[in-house]
């Protein structure tokens, strides 16, 4: 017999008073004596009734809850009753033990009807308690952290609920009557002792579901071999399959399952801990063991921005995570997923590491064409823009892990201090900075300085634009350090600019307005085209990516160049224009500069070769 059962009852008043034609060899018999025969008798006729064992009973092919809700009340009082008698006679002086042996054999014979009745509520609602529909319908009432108070808190509530079942079903969630009749299951079978077996049924029906529904999700077990062993791409693959199963899997599976159990068994704590602990722990664990796999395989940069997912993905559902998890029995999950940042973020600051010494690394000795952006440049600004959407997450990472550096950053990274120098914006201004260093070597392969400092401009030109162009790195660097970096791409313009026309530029006089001689102004004609055809040339193949300082290039030498030579052209074009051969002398019209300069750093698909253009320049100025 159960140890439950012999809970304190309030003992049999001991001077009840007796009739005087009862003769003093009777037993006396109180009234809660004959009360409690009552209960016997009563839940004897329904257990009976409703009796499993008897193959031969209709009620063996029928569901009682299912089919006859009105007495399936009744069955659970009648339950509740045998119990207190129970309860009464074994704390009772003079009780047979015929009656206890009775109402034992009853109370088994009622455990084993509703232990099939809770097996087959949960059987056939499958879908009405699959975890997302009990989740949504549950989300309002309740969190998984704390036990939900039921509408239906314990059996004896039966007694208060509406005769005409009807009003009470009507507008109700399709889970919640399942849901109802589970609890009142599982309490009536935990009052009497039995929760073992309530459990029991709960966990081999429930845990095939957590199981099934993971796998749906597509989240399996491996090892770390198999993941090791796999291609980044398949690998690639299952991270994205694990990072939409991970929201579904604690938002609505495991957030579902907690709601179901601490609703289900409300009555006991420790019965409802135990069973969501057996029916999820295997699936939480396979869930988080996957991140720490990622964690430990061999590291790259092309893997870092999946791995930051797979932080930021835990990290996010981490407040979930610790209150479905909350119980003692669950630790081990809640310490997979904490060893899983741990891992994750190990890796991030492995892979970043591996970057910076990559950029450092980079011995590539063959020169950009046309002095463009390198691809160096390219690759490392945009690596750097996609982890500034993870700020928050890399300073998490970074935070107890500051940047040590022998000597420190420039000022021109932080001079004015209107950024908050914090770990990450200082790690970012550092592998700026190395790239910067690394093109200062790149732009020595250019034989032509000029060229070298083209390709300087072109490329922090395109650094800056990145940074100004990203709300978060420009956050994290502010606009001092644009703006000082704007000004060093002024400074290499001028200085292509200075290299590169000054051949130009001097094939002129300095006065150009100065009366000189005929021969002199041949001289300074022919020294003009033949600088300017060179340079033209030359450049014509050269490339300024960034329109608006390629635009800005141009007007700068027009308006140096231009005026000069319209000067001296309008001084001297009329004093040679009886001798013979002037015009292969006098090759360029004013007007024609600008459109030759148009045609510049585009690279070598802009504008053709000068000879091509030379007719029309020379039929325009013999025109004039």
């Amino acid at each position: 017999m159960r140890n439950l059962f012999f809970r304190s009852a309030s003992p049999s008043p001991s001077n009840s008073p007796t009739r005087s034609t009862i003769p003093p060899s009777s037993p006396r018999r109180s009234f809660s004596d004959s009360l409690m025969e009552e209960n016997i008798e009563v839940a004897q006729t329904l257990i009976t009734k409703w009796d499993s064992s008897d193959d031969s009973s209709y009620t063996k092919l029928i569901s009682l809850f299912r089919d006859d809700r009105r007495e399936a009340k009744l069955y659970l009082k009648c339950v509740k009753d045998l119990q207190l008698a129970m309860h009464h006679f074994v704390n009772s002086q003079e009780t047979s033990a015929q009656k206890l042996i009775t109402a034992q054999t009853l109370m088994q014979a009622a455990m084993k009807r509703l232990e099939k009745e809770f097996y087959q509520i949960l059987s056939d609602n499958r879908e009405n308690l699959d975890a997302e529909t009990v989740s949504s319908s549950r989300s309002s009432e309740s969190r998984a952290s704390t036990p939900r108070t039921s509408t239906r808190s314990s059996v004896s509530d039966l007694e208060s609920e509406s005769e005409d079942e009807s009003t009470v079903l009507e507008g109700e969630h399709v889970s919640h009557i399942p849901m109802e009749d589970l609890m009142s299951i599982a309490d009536c079978m935990i009052s009497a002792g039995y929760g073992k077996e309530c459990v029991k049924i709960n966990k081999i029906i429930r845990k095939s579901n957590m199981d099934e529904a993971l796998y749906h999700l597509g989240v399996e077990k491996m090892t770390l071999s198999q993941v090791q062993k796999m291609d980044w791409n398949v690998l690639e693959t299952k991270i994205k399959n694990w990072l939409n199963a991970v929201k579904v899997a604690i938002k609505t599976l495991f957030y579902g399952e907690r709601l179901l159990c601490d609703h289900i068994f409300s009555a006991s704590d420790s019965i409802r801990e135990s069973c969501f602990t057996e029916i999820s722990k295997e699936a939480a664990t396979t869930l988080f063991s996957f991140p720490e796999l990622v964690a430990k395989c061999k590291k790259s940069s092309e893997k870092m921005f999946r791995t930051l997912d797979l932080y930021q993905a835990i990290s996010d559902l981490w407040p979930e995570i610790e209150s479905i998890f909350s119980f003692e029995s669950t630790s081990a999950v809640r310490s997979l997923g904490v060893n899983s940042l741990i891992k994750l973020g190990e890796a991030v600051r492995t892979m970043l590491e591996d970057f910076e010494a990559a950029i450092q690394k980079d011995h590539s000795k063959t020169a950009v064409p046309a002095g463009g952006v390198h691809p160096l440049t390219r690759y490392v600004m945009n690596y750097i823009t996609f982890l500034t959407d993870y700020t928050e997450i890399l300073a998490d990472i970074f935070a107890d892990y500051p940047l040590t550096l022998q000597t420190p950053l420039p000022e021109a990274y932080f001079g004015c201090y209107d950024v908050d120098e914090s770990p990450i914006s200082v790690r970012i201004a550092w592998l700026v900075l190395v790239l910067l260093c690394k093109l200062d070597g790149k732009a020595e392969l250019y034989k032509d300085v000029a060229l070298s400092y083209l390709f300087l401009a072109n490329n922090l030109q395109y650094v800056v634009a990145k940074i100004r162009n990203s709300t978060n790195l420009k956050y994290l660097l502010g606009d001092y350090w644009v703006g000082k970096h704007e000004s060093k791409v002024k400074q290499y313009a001028g200085n292509y600019e200075r290299m590169g026309w000054s051949k130009v530029y001097s094939s002129l006089p300095e006065n150009p307005t100065a009366d000189i001689s005929s021969d002199q102004a041949k001289k300074y004609f022919k020294q003009f085209n033949a600088a300017f055809e060179e340079v033209y040339k030359k450049q014509s193949t050269w490339v300024v990516t960034d329109s608006k300082l390629r635009d800005d290039l141009k007007v700068t030498v027009a308006k140096k160049l231009v005026p000069a030579y319209r000067e001296f052209y309008q001084m001297h074009r009329v004093g040679l224009r009886k001798e013979c051969g002037v015009d292969s002398l006098v090759r360029y019209a004013p007007e024609n500069l600008d459109n030759y300069l148009s045609d510049l750093l585009y690279g070598d698909s802009g504008a053709g070769s000068v000879s091509s253009s030379f007719s029309t320049s020379s039929s325009s100025s013999r025109g004039r």
